[in-house]
């Protein structure tokens, strides 16, 4: 049986959900990168962090915080990649505003190149003219995305080389999070 992937978004449909700011140091200081929990790969995080609230509402399972969108999950949702995905993420338990319990800060620490760019809707590639020398080959743009699952490997939580936007999860990770109630998080397969 073929396996499936899907990619793991916010969902901006619940309602009245919160919205989430740009994680910082516990004394508020910004960090000195705020991509670098987007880039699929591992970081080191010396202090506890704090995600401030932006927008108070209903507190989710599953959020991105800030520009750099760094995955957010509370405790039930961490634990399913805890135990699922241990050599796929890292989990940094943070303080979000207003909030009794640790959420996790959960990095996603693997890339895979497997974006199909035949099958996927339209893809862009940065070029010399686009000013970025070191994002050529790149891509600037994937709609429609849609990966080669033959070059996956065991990777069961991984972001896309060359596009690090979306997290992907394999279809066990994402059942056991929907088992888990997940509120906040919704699934598009690729």
């Amino acid at each position: 049986m073929e396996r499936r992937f899907f990619r793991l978004g916010i969902d901006v449909d619940v309602a009245g959900r919160w919205y989430l700011g740009e994680p910082t140091h516990l004394t508020g200081q910004e960090l000195d990168d705020v991509w670098e929990f987007c880039h699929g790969r591992p970081v080191e995080v010396r202090e506890r962090l704090r995600v401030p609230i932006d927008r108070p509402g209903k507190a989710l399972d599953f959020d991105t915080a800030g520009v750099g969108q760094a995955p957010i999950a509370n405790a039930r949702v961490a634990s399913v990649f805890r135990e699922m995905a241990p050599n796929d993420v890292q989990l940094f338990p943070v303080e979000v505003q207003g909030q009794g319990e640790t959420y996790y800060l959960v990095n996603v620490a693997r890339t895979v190149r497997c974006i199909d760019d035949k099958a996927s809707d339209e893809v862009q590639f940065y070029r010399a003219e686009d000013g970025r020398p070191e994002r050529i080959g790149e891509y600037r743009s994937v709609i429609g995305l849609r990966i080669d699952k033959s070059k996956v490997g065991d990777a069961r939580v991984f972001r896309p080389w060359g596009w690090p936007p979306p997290v992907i999860v394999d279809e066990g990770i994402k059942e056991a999070l929907e088992r888990t109630g997940l509120v906040g998080g919704r699934f598009d397969e690729v």
